[in-house]
């Protein structure tokens, strides 16, 4: 299973992190971020077309699962959440297992 945490720069992220105990585990952030850091640069969610380019995204990459820490992300992605699981992709508002 390919995770994908969002909010990488956040204590939050790499607390899920190490809970989800899976070698396959992503950060990424649409924020700007130092390029060693190694982290995923994401769309931001207040583009028109964010749901897309975060389905894209996923697919690209392979993620079974998309957890949400930041409520903006939340907001929108889970009005897709029907878009995303007929991709096999599970959107999980992550900020509930922080």
């Amino acid at each position: 299973m390919k995770v994908l945490i969002t909010s990488a720069a956040s204590a939050g992220a790499h607390k899920l992190k190490a809970a989800l105990n899976n070698d396959e585990v992503v950060l990424g952030d649409y924020n700007d971020l130092p390029a060693f850091m190694g982290m995923l640069k994401l769309p931001n969610p207040a583009a028109d077309t964010y749901a897309h380019q975060m389905l894209t995204l996923c697919l690209d990459n392979s993620f079974d699962t998309v957890y949400l820490l930041n409520s903006q992300e939340a907001e929108v992605l889970l009005l897709s959440e029907q878009l995303f699981k007929e991709y096999n992709i599970n959107i999980i508002n992550g900020s509930n297992n922080i």
